[in-house]
């Protein structure tokens, strides 16, 4: 296994909402940004208007959580204003505005690793967060996130030399290839206390890149985003042994990989 470059970012945010692409009412969060929005993040941030291909690796963790009113406007295309069921004229079109609630994670810090598939842009990466343009965000665009290190290092598949563990109170998304192939255990040696044994986590998945489909003619195409999905499990109790093989920096930091 050949040595591979990342970046990796460690950053803080007050509050934030990683949003659950099926919740509306309730603007749900994940407890942790999904691949595809720090992919973005990094796209935005190095100013690329192409895609580049990128292992990320995420983990990280949050003080608690809390729900928050915001304004939400609503609209359907084309459909003309009705003083009985509009708030809002905009021209000849009518545009609803009421109350949501948005969950929100407090004192979040996290830790990202980014691996180009392209090595040769590594600097270019770690340049633009050590020197941004512009405020960089990661969820909403009003998520603020404080930059607190940029660091490049070298990530390599080895046998650790005792047992490695998450930092404290720290949650990472784990691909469910490294736990069917038994790279990563959830408490291999203790009975848990809430009834599983096996898996403790939750399992959701998570959009990661996306192709662009027409699903209208040549003529008049309607592109459309077909996103490719990694499924993962978000989970705080994990432990390599060191009787196995794994991803790490050069500071012995985990590193989640769904790579050979």
């Amino acid at each position: 296994m050949h040595i591979m470059k990342a970046i990796r970012i460690k950053l803080w945010q007050d509050l934030v909402n990683y949003k659950k692409p099926t919740s509306f009412q309730l603007k749900e969060t994940y407890p942790l940004p999904p691949y595809s929005t720090v992919i973005g993040m990094v796209h935005t941030m190095c100013g690329f208007t192409s895609y580049h291909p990128m292992e990320i690796s995420i983990q990280g963790k949050y003080f608690s959580k809390v729900n928050d009113l915001y304004t939400r406007y609503e609209f359907k295309n084309g459909m003309t204003y009705d003083d009985k069921r509009h708030q809002l004229k905009v021209g000849d079109y009518g545009v609803g505005r009421g109350i949501a609630t948005a969950e929100l994670l407090v004192d979040v810090e996290l830790l990202l690793h980014v691996i180009p598939e392209d090595q040769d842009l590594v600097e270019t990466i770690a340049e633009a967060f050590q020197t941004p343009v512009e405020y960089p965000s990661l969820g909403r665009r009003e998520d603020i996130a404080t930059i607190e290190e940029v660091k490049v290092v070298s990530v390599e598949k080895i046998t650790a030399e005792e047992d490695l563990k998450l930092d404290q109170n720290y949650g990472a998304y784990v691909p469910i290839s490294l736990i069917e192939n038994e790279e990563v255990y959830f408490r291999p040696h203790a009975q848990s206390n809430v009834g599983r044994n096996d898996m403790l986590g939750t399992r959701y998945l998570l959009t990661d890149t996306y192709e662009l489909i027409n699903r209208g003619t040549a003529k008049a195409p309607k592109m459309f985003r077909n996103w490719l999905k990694k499924d993962v499990f978000y989970t705080t109790s994990i432990i390599i042994s060191e009787e196995d093989k794994f991803f790490v920096d050069e500071d012995e930091k985990l590193v989640f990989l769904d790579i050979k």
